[in-house]
């Protein structure tokens, strides 16, 4: 099974066709280790000569979001990326220095909004939970070049 698998699996159970755009991209997302910018995968696609539009990209981009095998990161300068990912609700722990991420389960988070909706008498539908720091390796390497 090669990590383009799992995208390539939902989009077939989801009934849509495996283009192949569909099957580039998901390979391109393939060879990210942590999160990765529509800009990364569009430079990447030139660079190959995939072919493909900016357009094309975004739309697929979109559709795996919709099909929960990759996140949105809103990133803490306001830039976006993404990150592939379980399709089971969870959260993301993202290396600000290397890009690094890690898939959190709740630890409590759902209680938290729980009580909040209680609170706020919202009736809350969903919720995401981004944190961001130095993976262990990051700190190492800063520690290193102190």
């Amino acid at each position: 099974m090669t990590q383009t698998d799992p995208i390539i699996a939902v989009l077939d159970l989801g009934g849509y066709r495996l283009t192949a755009p569909r099957r580039a991209i998901a390979a391109l997302i393939a060879g990210y280790g942590g999160h990765f910018t529509a800009a990364e995968l569009e430079l990447a696609a030139r660079e190959r000569r995939l072919g493909l539009s900016r357009a094309t990209l975004y739309r697929a981009l979109d559709l795996l979001i919709e099909l929960g095998v990759i996140e949105r990161l809103d990133l803490p300068g306001g830039d976006h990326a993404y990150v592939p990912c379980a399709r089971a609700h969870h959260h993301h722990v993202v290396c600000s220095r290397c890009g690094r991420t890690a898939e959190v389960t709740d630890s409590g988070v759902a209680e938290a909004v729980a009580e909040i909706a209680h609170q706020t008498g919202y009736e809350i539908s969903t919720h995401r939970l981004e944190l961001f720091g130095l993976c262990r390796h990051c700190q190492v390497k800063t520690a290193l070049d102190a």
